[in-house]
């Protein structure tokens, strides 16, 4: 979204309210989004004047890693976080990604469906994350790639606990199919809104499990 939307080192950032309203995710977890953004440098708050970009200093895994280290997130803060960054990686993919990178996600797909299908777990977690991290590289924003990468690579007990939820993998081999279909058609806004969607079913899925 920032560099998407043309903002620049210096450039005051939306404010808070308007990132939750376009976004559709809790003030808290926008919060724990815009600290990661800060700790990779990508952010600043300036209290009382409002969010700035800045030009990052350091490589963002650093920061991000080190940050995951220091602080406990729940399964559904997770899933919020990754709704605010990964619908503009899908976006983006469908616009940058190669035939090449293409065919890697295809590949993919069918391993993740097959290893779903037999019920090996490990194996169809794996081509979860996978899935998520090739996106991202198609971008070709190193930035976001090394997010996402770090997401996946540091959460793994939430990836795990996410395919708890009954059906969950089943209805993410159908959701991770129709993203791949909008990125084969360069079809960047289907692409966002079906990445939102499997997001937005995950957490509503996830809440419901964690429910009295």
């Amino acid at each position: 979204m920032i560099a998407d939307e043309g903002f620049a080192p210096g450039d005051k950032f939306y404010s808070e309210n308007k990132l939750t309203t376009q976004l559709q995710v809790s003030r808290s977890s926008l919060r724990e989004a815009i600290r990661i953004l800060e700790v990779t440098g990508m952010l600043s708050v300036r209290h009382g004047k409002g969010i700035f970009v800045e030009a990052p200093s350091i490589r963002p895994q650093d920061g991000f890693l080190d940050w995951l280290k220091r602080n406990d997130q729940s399964l559904q803060e997770h899933f919020e976080v990754r709704l605010i960054i990964e619908p503009q990686v899908a976006r983006l993919a469908a616009l940058a990604a190669t035939p090449d990178e293409i065919d890697a996600l295809a590949d993919n797909h069918e391993r993740f469906a097959r290893n779903s299908l037999l019920g090996r777990t490990t194996e169809t977690i794996d081509c979860d994350r996978e899935f998520h991290t090739r996106l991202a590289k198609a971008t070709h924003n190193k930035m976001l790639y090394a997010l996402i990468k770090s997401l996946a690579t540091s959460l793994f007990d939430d990836w795990i606990s996410s395919f708890h939820t009954p059906g969950r993998m089943d209805k993410t081999v159908f959701e991770h199919g129709q993203i791949l279909e909008a990125i084969r058609n360069r079809d960047a806004e289907a692409a966002m809104d079906s990445m939102t969607t499997h997001l937005r079913n995950a957490i509503r899925e996830i809440s419901g499990t964690s429910s009295p």
